[in-house]
């Protein structure tokens, strides 16, 4: 999968029955994160706080999915150890688990990770996240190995720009959180700058002068 490739739509059984991805999808922006595997410490820590961070993700209009390479009844089980470990209620599970026992959507996908092997010598799945948006397109995507836990805060900034910049000829910078000013983009005139954005903007002098470096409020802020 590259940045603007159109997910392939697909059926798998979950933790919470079979789910048909474009059904499942609908309107709504996802993010589709994938785990080494089920019983280990890290995906313990990750997929726990991915469930205490629901209401985070519904308030962004965000639906969230997660694959490994066990069987649903891995899952299942292993998601109870999760909720006792993170203090989640078990019976309030938000989320599917893809059960990709054949290996089949981790290589369609290229979310293998070659170094990580289970006791079979087969490769595991990365901590992948794959940011899509409502037109089903491939909008960002994080690839980390096993041995590195992700940022679920980073998870949720990186929503907050796509958002942001997906309706908006802004783009924001390092750093950025919600609430900060962003830099308009180069392809915007000074002319249609002082159209898009009320508030005003700023040229950073910089040595070149060429002023390419323009900063206003957030939008719809």
């Amino acid at each position: 999968m590259k940045l603007g490739d159109v997910m392939p739509n697909f059926k798998a059984k979950t933790n919470l029955g079979e789910v048909d991805f474009y059904d499942w999808l609908d309107n709504s922006w996802a993010i589709f994160c994938s785990h080494p595997a089920d019983y280990t410490p890290v995906c313990t820590s990750e997929l726990g706080r991915m469930a205490h961070l629901m209401p985070e993700f519904q308030k962004r209009n965000v639906k969230v999915i997660a694959l490994s390479c066990n069987s649903v009844l891995d899952h299942q089980g292993w998601v109870r150890d999760v909720c006792a470990y993170s203090k989640f209620m078990a019976d309030k599970w938000p989320f599917h688990i893809i059960a990709d026992e054949k290996r089949e959507l981790a290589v369609k996908l290229g979310m293998l990770d070659p170094d990580e092997k289970d006791a079979e010598g087969l490769p595991l799945t990365c901590r992948a996240v794959f940011f899509i948006g409502p037109d089903k397109k491939l909008k960002a995507e994080m690839l980390i190995p096993a041995t590195t836990g992700r940022n679920f805060d980073e998870v949720l900034r990186i929503i907050d720009s796509l958002q942001l910049t997906a309706v908006n000829r802004v783009a924001t910078p390092v750093d950025w959180k919600v609430g900060d000013a962003v830099m308009i983009q180069p392809s915007v005139t000074d002319e249609e700058a002082a159209k898009l954005f009320p508030k005003g903007f700023e040229v950073k002098q910089v040595p070149s002068k060429k002023g390419y470096i323009r900063v206003t409020p957030q939008p719809n802020m």
